[in-house]
């Protein structure tokens, strides 16, 4: 969790729109690193007598030893409902996502749940398209094609492929590419990879399908942030379907960035 990213992001050119993500995204990071680092290294003072064991210093031991996230770092983090050993190992593969990004180019296969500000992406990617074909972004939309569970090697040549969600009160038939009910006991699926394919809206093809709201968390609740985005809705995505969209709508099916353990 020492890692910093934020004295690299220099190193971006940022006139692709992914490379201001990249640099977005690392300055969000780095400013919870900075949280957790400090209330660490002020907990291990105050254990030694150098400083005052506040109450938020408190809170912070009281939550570690129940296994549950600090407030103190919820202020400054993306959501999580995980308990506090799952949030650390996810916390560093995000930030293993990210450095691996910086020091090797973009990924062929974007870690969607990885993004501490999902919605800066999918602007990022309709931004590149928009620019590349000279269309204004408000006239675009997106069009989603689930693909196979092996990752490309390549990225596509518009739009961007993403992995990492998964799929709450439904399963995704792998046979014949729909969603189908869920098995006995299995409450969520994973999806398999998703090609994010900027387009303009009355462009969007008409096919059977259920439009899926997609979660940063199973809370599937959220406020509005100051950008005026929600903190927990990200989007709604057109996946195939061979039944009324009634029929998952009374099961509420979700598409979640992330699960709970």
């Amino acid at each position: 969790m020492a890692v910093s990213f934020f004295h690299l992001a220099c190193h971006c050119i940022t006139v692709q729109s992914m490379n201001t993500v990249l640099v977005q995204e690392m300055g969000r990071f780095n400013r919870l690193i900075d949280t957790v680092r400090s209330s660490l290294v002020n907990i291990q003072k105050a254990i030694k007598g150098l400083v005052v064991m506040s109450a938020d210093l408190e809170e912070v031991v009281s939550s570690m030893l129940t296994g549950k996230i600090p407030g103190m770092w919820k202020k400054k983090s993306y959501p999580s409902l995980k308990p506090l050993g799952s949030y650390v190992n996810d916390f560093l593969t995000r930030l293993k996502f990210l450095q691996d990004w910086l020091d090797t180019g973009m990924p062929p296969v974007f870690w969607v749940s990885g993004f501490y500000f999902t919605q800066a992406f999918l602007t990022g990617v309709q931004q590149n398209f928009a620019r590349k074909y000279t269309i204004p972004i408000d006239l675009l939309g997106y069009d989603f094609d689930v693909l196979g569970d092996e990752l490309p090697k390549t990225p596509p040549d518009d739009g961007a492929y993403i992995n990492g969600l998964f799929v709450d009160g439904a399963r995704w038939d792998r046979k014949k590419n729909v969603l189908a009910e869920s098995r006995p006991k299995v409450l969520q699926d994973t999806m398999p990879v998703i090609w994010l394919k900027p387009c303009k809206r009355d462009d969007i093809p008409d096919r059977p399908s259920y439009l899926v709201p997609v979660y940063k968390t199973s809370d599937r609740r959220g406020t509005l942030s100051t950008t005026g985005h929600s903190t927990n809705y990200v989007v709604a995505m057109r996946i195939p379907s061979d039944k009324p969209s009634e029929h998952w709508i009374q099961r509420g099916v979700a598409l979640l960035c992330q699960l709970d353990d």
